[in-house]
């Protein structure tokens, strides 16, 4: 799929999420990830949340995306990692 085959107007603000297992470093290594992908992110640009039992959590990273690419290759990242259960 090419940057015409998205419905995405680059830049825009978007937003990623991984979930993973409730510990003290998730949500730095979340960060640390699309970090790598996005220099810059934003005040404000993380939040996390709890599940009901506090076992897992979910990271949200919202930032400006620049490419398809760009996506593709965080949310790549974000699913090899061993640590992450899941990503949307």
């Amino acid at each position: 799929m090419d940057e015409q085959e998205t419905l995405l107007q680059f830049p825009c603000q978007f937003s990623v999420k991984a979930m993973g297992l409730a510990t003290d470093d998730f949500d730095a290594l979340v960060v640390e990830i699309v970090n790598r992908h996005v220099p810059n992110l934003g005040e404000g640009a993380v939040k996390s949340r709890l599940s009901n039992q506090g076992k897992y959590i979910s990271v949200s990273v919202t930032f400006e995306a620049t490419s398809k690419a760009q996506l593709d290759a965080i949310y790549q990242a974000l699913t090899d990692h061993e640590r992450v259960l899941m990503s949307l």
